[in-house]
């Protein structure tokens, strides 16, 4: 039998009714990869998961631990989802992903991992800003994050952009590497330790799936090239899956994302602007807006260059983002809420012989 801990399972107390924890390693549609004890089995949902769609945030993911009444010949059945230590989210309007109401708020990406790999190609593509509104979701999730710097043999030096993003980042490890050669891999060695989960982010073209097969020690992922006019690939990774590196650690991949929408980051932002919000304490009034009040710290520190301008339009940024995010789940949620009250109260008029004239 296998041990489960070389999955990063910890739970050690006894589980009841006969059911079998395992770790989800890949998602296909509405067919879950399990490993267990048991080995690998596949499995689907009970159909409890089914009746409220709109808690679709409780639908296993890949890097899920869950328990499940093992079948060994057929499917088995997923039963729960154990709590999750670490989870990356982002808004998604769409639905399409999983072929539910459009309404759904929040799409889970992947879970239970200790590392969160930010990678960046150092192409024509590259942008400081795209990774710190990564850097802030990361930070949301629970995971370190740790920004790879990709494709080091495309230029020149490449000590100035990763000088740049130590700067903007100074409290957060930046590696250069390149799959290709090797080079600055050895650096990766501390996160990749047996039991720990790294979680690979970034747009597609920027070389997750090099980095996996380099890795991997061998070719897991099929690698597409990139555009010469701007530097961007086409989507190589067209689901999730968690897999298991020689080393004992496991990485899991998720597909290119051309925009990452901040889903509740209140957390993560406070976390990656302390130096921002620090001087809020300092202004005058407390409900102070930082426009033009009297006694603003904030306004004097961008006047005496305490306070960077790029850094305040970082912070407001993506508060504002944040704040469109949160809008609009609210502004979902009600226009559901009264979807419903309109069906109930249609469905009691038929029931009592709809309008009296």
């Amino acid at each position: 039998m296998m041990d489960l801990k070389t999955y990063g399972y910890t739970e050690i107390e006894e589980i009841q009714g006969g059911l079998l924890p395992g770790r989800v390693t890949e998602l296909r549609r509405e067919r879950f990869t399990v490993m267990t004890e048991r080995g690998e089995v596949t499995a689907v949902l009970k159909g409890a998961f089914y009746h409220n769609v709109e808690m679709r945030v409780d639908f296993p993911c890949v890097g899920d631990f869950v328990l499940l009444h093992y079948n060994e010949s057929g499917d088995s059945l997923i039963d729960t989802v154990l709590p999750r230590r670490s989870k990356f989210s982002r808004a998604d309007y769409s639905g399409h992903a999983a072929g539910y109401a459009k309404t759904v708020l929040e799409q889970v990406v992947a879970t239970n991992f200790d590392y969160v790999f930010i990678l960046s190609s150092l192409n024509w593509d590259f942008n400081v800003i795209r990774i710190m509104r990564y850097l802030t979701q990361a930070r949301q999730s629970g995971g370190q994050p740790i920004v790879i710097l990709t494709k080091a043999d495309l230029v020149e030096d490449y000590n100035l952009p990763l000088t740049e993003v130590t700067l903007s980042i100074p409290d957060v490890p930046v590696h250069a590497i390149c799959s290709h050669t090797g080079q600055g891999l050895n650096e990766l060695d501390p996160y990749l330790m047996p039991g720990k989960t790294v979680v690979f982010l970034g747009m597609s073209g920027v070389g997750k799936s090099s980095l996996l097969n380099a890795l991997m020690e061998h070719d897991v992922m099929k690698v597409q090239e990139i555009r010469e006019v701007d530097s961007r690939g086409r989507h190589t990774t067209t689901h999730r899956q968690l897999f298991m590196l020689p080393s004992g650690a496991m990485v899991i991949d998720t597909p290119g994302m051309r925009e990452l929408g901040l889903f509740d980051a209140d957390e993560g932002i406070r976390a990656g602007f302390t130096d921002v919000e620090e001087w809020f304490r300092q202004c005058r009034f407390t409900d102070c807006r930082h426009h033009a009040e009297p006694g603003c710290a904030v306004l004097a520190a961008l006047a005496d260059g305490s306070l960077p301008h790029e850094r305040w339009e970082h912070y407001v940024a993506q508060r504002h983002e944040n704040k469109y995010v949160q809008d609009k789940t609210s502004y979902l949620i009600d226009k559901r809420a009264r979807n419903k009250t309109a069906a109930m109260w249609s469905r009691q008029t038929k029931k009592n012989g709809g309008w009296k004239k």
